[in-house]
């Protein structure tokens, strides 16, 4: 199929650029689970495994559903808070939930796939 051979640079040039591809989205992910926050020391590499991010992202989850909860039951005891922000905070809510569910089952099926490979 591949009638030409593959050199020992072209290899390297292709794990230099999957490596640089690699550290941005890496700190692009940091990033948008930390929100605003940077990273506390800039000087050491800090390693985030596949647990950690995910369970970064489903500790924010959380924290949304539970912001909008909250806001929702102090608008029911007739706080002053914008019918607007409650609104605001529980569509977030929801569309947090459902970009979880929906990486859930792409990782699902990703796995079904893997698991149906012939060995």
């Amino acid at each position: 199929m591949i009638e030409k051979t593959i050199s020992p640079a072209s290899i390297q040039s292709m794990l230099q650029t999957l490596r640089s591809h690699q550290a941005q989205v890496a700190g692009k992910t940091a990033d948008m689970l930390n929100g605003s926050e940077a990273i506390a020391d800039a000087g050491s590499t800090q390693k985030t495994g596949f647990s950690d991010l995910v369970s970064g992202a489903l500790g924010q989850v959380n924290k949304l559903q539970l912001e909008s909860s909250a806001m929702r039951t102090a608008f029911d005891r007739g706080e002053n808070i914008a019918l607007t922000d409650v609104v605001l905070g529980m569509q977030k809510s929801s569309l947090a939930f459902e970009a979880t569910l929906q990486v859930r089952n792409k990782v699902l099926k990703a796995y079904e796939e893997i698991l149906n490979m012939p060995v």
